[in-house]
């Protein structure tokens, strides 16, 4: 007899995200390939369609949406088409406000992957990954204030990329902000300033990245958690960790669970699912286990499609009440 009681999501409607990290747009340019060309051994595709997708942080907000919450996206982009592309992107979705800062000295980010039936056969990208400065800091965190007045802020999630956006003067502008006002800040850091995020509230790195930060090589994830610890004395780790599944810390025990069996298409993406369904699920006080299990979900599923996409919460709940 299975008494295992099915995990049903909760209603995030009442939920309102701001999501601070580096935006871009994800370019797919898709065709046939049918011959190599004879100016080099590469193949020459046949260009059928053009799609542009909102990526990075963008994608984090999508996801938020898509899972029902209300979302403020805070970042910047530049003062150039694909930066009004962006904007316009953002503005055509219901639930998602924005306030993108356009800047004059840097390029909206644009990563251009050549597609073939479904494979990805090159990627290009268009960048700029200078630090922001402290002007645009300040305005950053004139926004955040200014939304915080103006309505209920229940958590902030940080998406780090290494564009530029993120230095280390905001991170611990933000972080403080989150402490003063007792808003929950969730990270998804990346190399440059993995160690700048102290005092977060969920800290969300993939397995590679904290190995790397901390250069201690282990196979024992407490271990890990506990340096980790030390460094930012944070209240949740949670610690993707590939094919192999997740794991997550609580500062009492740890948890390690493994992905179920998918076709693996593209994990594109797969890290904005997992952050912004944690961050919900914990701001619902889910428990441990039940919210490691919803994110790991979230991140498995939209690697069986192609591209970079957001998790679909009927497919979710479904899975979650079938597994």
């Amino acid at each position: 007899m299975n008494d295992k009681k099915p995990i049903l999501l909760p209603d995030f409607s009442d939920l309102h995200i701001i999501v601070v990290g580096d935006v871009m747009i994800d370019r797919y340019i898709s065709g046939a390939i049918r011959r190599i060309s004879p100016e080099a051994p590469v193949p020459v595709v046949e260009m059928e369609n053009i799609e542009n997708r909102l990526g990075g942080a963008a994608n984090v907000a999508l996801n938020l949406r898509s899972l029902g919450a209300q979302v403020t996206l805070l970042s910047i982009a530049g003062d150039d088409e694909d930066g009004k592309l962006l904007i316009n992107m953002t503005e055509n979705i219901n639930g998602i406000n924005h306030r993108i800062l356009k800047l004059s000295d840097r390029k909206t980010t644009v990563k251009t992957r050549i597609m073939s039936n479904n494979q990805h056969i090159l990627r290009i990208d268009k960048e700029d990954i200078h630090d922001i400065g402290s002007q645009d800091v300040e305005w950053l965190m004139q926004s955040l204030e200014e939304i915080k007045k103006l309505e209920k802020v229940d958590g902030i999630i940080l998406q780090d990329y290494n564009k530029g956006l993120l230095t280390y003067e905001l991170i611990r502008k933000i972080i403080t902000f989150g402490q003063e006002h007792k808003i929950a800040t969730f990270v998804d850091p990346k190399e440059k300033n993995f160690f700048s995020y102290e005092g977060c509230t969920l800290f969300k790195p993939n397995k590679k990245e904290v190995l790397k930060a901390i250069q201690y090589e282990t196979s024992d994830l407490d271990v890990v958690d506990s340096i980790l610890r030390k460094k930012l004395c944070h209240e949740i780790t949670f610690i993707t960790l590939g094919s192999d599944g997740v794991y997550v810390h609580d500062g009492i025990s740890g948890l390690k669970l493994s992905t179920a069996p998918r076709s693996i298409v593209d994990v594109c993406g797969a890290g904005d699912s997992v952050i912004s369904a944690i961050s919900l699920c914990f701001l619902k006080g889910m428990d441990l286990k039940s919210l490691a299990i919803v994110a790991n979900t979230a991140g498995g599923q939209v690697c069986e499609v192609p591209g970079v996409v957001s998790v679909d919460r009927y497919k979710l709940q479904q899975e979650l009440h079938h597994s």
